[in-house]
C-alpha cells in the first residue's frame, strides 16, 4: 500500500510561472502530509457566499378587474414577493476585499453575505458582473488585511497537472477535492448562460462549488469553478473553470470603476475550421477560425482582413474557435492592440488591430413608448455596432430593434433583439417611425419582425 501511495505522489508537479518541475516526496512525513500544506495556505482565501434574491410573484388574474379589486380590498390578488436563497463560493483576490464568484450565484441578488473560514461575516455588493462570462466581482464592506490567492498565468497551465478544487458543495462546509487538468481551450460546453473558454478538470465539482477556486500545487489560482457536465446532478469528473487570466481582466476593470465588463469588439463572424472546410481549402490540418462576415466598421476590416481569411493565432496564441479569439482579445483589453496571424494562399501575414469598444455609430436614438401608444414601456433603438454586440444581432443588421419589450410588449410576444421591419404595413427605419405607427394605430396591429434573422409576424386586437 505504501508503494502505491509513493507511485501516485511521485507525479506531483510543482508549477510556477516559468516552468514545471517534478518533485518526488523524500520522506514518510512528506507522503503523509499530502496536499495539507497547500490547503492550509490557500483555503482561508476561499469564502462561502449566501445570496438572497427577491422575486415578484404572479398577480391574481382577478386583480385587473376593478370590481374584484374594490370589493376585496387593495391587497386582493396583489403579487406577493418570493424570497430565494442561493448558495455558492467565492475567492478573495485582494487584501482590501475584492472577491470573485459566478454571476449565476450573485448576479440577481438583493442581499449578499460572505463568510470566511474563520467565521467572519461581511456584507457585499456586486461591483462588476457579466452574465455571458458568468463572472461577478464583489466588494466586501469594511474589509481589510484579508488573505487572498495569487493568480497564476493560466496560459502556462498544462494538461496533466494536479489541481485542487475548493468550495462549499451542497452547503456542507468548505471541502477540498483533487484531480488533474483534463483539457484546455474548451468552448461551447458550459451550462446555463456561460459561454466562452474554459479549463477542464476531473477534480469533483458539485452544486455549491460554483465560484470556488481551482488551484495548482503551489496554491496559486488557476481558475474559478463554474459548471459541470452531468446527467445525475452530481459530479461525473467533467468540470469547467474560468481561466485566471480572464478573472484578472475583470478585476482590473472593477478596480478602475467599471460596473459592466467592456470587451474589445471584433466586428467579425467566424466559424470553426472543420475537416471538410480544411480539405476544400487544401489544408493539411483543420486549424484556425474562418472569417465568414465582417462589419464595415470592424477594426479587422480596417487592418485589411477579408472574408475567407483564416485566423490562426492571436498574440502568438493558437485559436480554433470564435470563443477562443474573443477570450484572447478580452484579456488583452480595450485600448491596446493585438496581432493576428492569418493563413492565406502561399503566405502567412500578420496584421495589428486596435482593440476598441463597439462604436455607437449611428446614434441609437433609444426611445421608450408612453401611455399614448399601443405598447407603453416598449423601448426601441436604431441598430448600431454596440447594439449588435449587446443583443447578438447579425453584423449586417440595420433598422430598429427592440431593446426592452416592456410589460405589454412582453405579454404580446415581443422579445429583446426583435427587429421591427414594418407596423401595419408602414416601414420602420428610425425609432420615431415606430412611435408614430403605434400611436393610435386602430383596433388591429400587425408587426412584421426579424427574429434571429428569420421573418415573423405578430398580430393583435386592441
Amino acid at each position: 500500500m505504501i508503494r502505491t501511495v509513493v507511485l501516485c505522489l511521485s507525479f506531483v508537479l510543482v508549477a510556477n510561472s516559468a516552468a514545471a518541475e517534478t518533485k518526488v516526496p523524500q520522506s514518510p512525513a512528506e507522503i503523509s502530509l499530502g496536499f495539507a500544506p497547500v490547503v492550509e495556505k490557500s483555503a482561508p482565501a476561499v469564502v462561502n457566499i449566501y445570496a438572497k434574491i427577491v422575486r415578484q410573484g404572479r398577480a391574481n388574474p382577478f386583480f385587473s378587474d376593478p370590481f374584484f379589486r374594490d370589493f376585496f380590498g387593495g391587497g386582493f390578488g396583489a403579487p406577493q414577493p418570493r424570497v430565494q436563497n442561493s448558495l455558492g463560493s467565492g475567492v478573495i483576490l485582494t487584501s482590501d476585499g475584492y472577491v470573485v464568484s459566478n454571476y449565476h450565484v450573485v448576479g440577481s441578488a438583493t442581499e449578499i453575505r460572505v463568510v470566511t473560514t474563520d467565521r467572519r461575516e461581511y456584507s457585499a455588493k456586486v461591483v462588476l458582473g457579466d452574465e455571458e462570462s458568468d463572472i461577478a466581482i464583489l466588494r466586501l464592506d469594511a474589509a481589510d488585511d484579508l488573505p487572498f490567492l495569487k493568480m497564476r498565468d493560466s496560459d502556462l497551465v498544462a494538461v496533466g497537472e494536479l489541481a485542487l478544487a475548493i468550495g462549499n458543495p451542497f452547503g456542507v462546509g468548505q471541502t477540498v477535492s483533487s484531480g488533474i487538468i483534463s483539457g484546455l481551450a474548451r468552448t461551447g460546453t458550459a451550462t446555463g448562460n456561460a459561454r466562452g473558454y474554459f479549463i477542464q478538470t476531473d477534480a469533483p465539482i458539485n452544486p455549491g462549488n460554483s465560484g470556488g477556486a481551482l488551484i495548482d500545487v503551489n496554491g496559486d489560482l488557476i481558475g474559478i469553478n463554474t459548471s459541470i457536465l452531468t446527467r445525475s446532478g452530481g459530479s461525473n469528473g467533467i468540470g469547467f473553470a474560468i481561466p485566471a487570466n480572464l478573472v484578472a481582466a475583470f478585476l482590473r476593470q472593477a478596480q478602475t470603476g467599471n460596473d459592466s465588463f467592456v470587451s474589445p469588439w471584433a466586428g467579425m463572424a467566424g466559424q470553426h475550421m472543420s475537416a471538410d472546410i480544411a480539405e476544400s481549402l487544401g489544408l493539411v490540418l483543420p486549424l484556425g477560425v474562418v472569417v465568414s462576415d465582417l462589419h464595415k466598421l470592424s477594426p479587422l476590416t480596417e487592418a485589411g482582413v477579408k472574408v475567407g481569411d483564416i485566423i490562426t493565432h492571436v498574440d502568438g496564441k493558437e485559436v480554433n474557435s470564435p470563443a477562443e479569439m474573443k477570450f484572447r482579445m478580452a484579456i488583452a483589453g480595450v485600448g491596446g492592440t493585438s496581432v493576428l496571424t492569418l493563413l492565406r494562399v502561399e503566405e502567412q501575414p500578420e496584421v495589428t488591430i486596435d482593440l476598441v469598444r463597439a462604436p455607437e455609430t449611428p446614434a441609437a436614438e433609444e426611445t421608450t413608448l408612453d401611455d399614448e401608444t399601443a405598447f407603453p414601456g416598449l423601448t426601441v433603438a436604431r441598430v448600431n455596432p454596440a447594439l449588435i454586440a449587446r443583443l447578438g444581432l447579425l453584423l449586417s443588421q440595420t433598422g430598429v430593434v427592440v431593446v426592452d419589450p416592456g410589460p405589454y410588449g412582453g405579454r404580446s410576444g415581443l422579445r429583446a433583439g426583435d427587429v421591427l421591419e414594418s407596423i401595419n404595413g408602414q416601414g420602420v427605419e428610425r425609432p420615431r417611425d415606430a412611435v408614430r405607427a403605434l400611436t393610435d394605430p386602430g383596433r388591429r396591429v400587425q408587426l412584421d419582425i426579424l427574429r434571429g434573422g428569420k421573418p415573423a409576424s405578430l398580430r393583435f386586437r386592441l
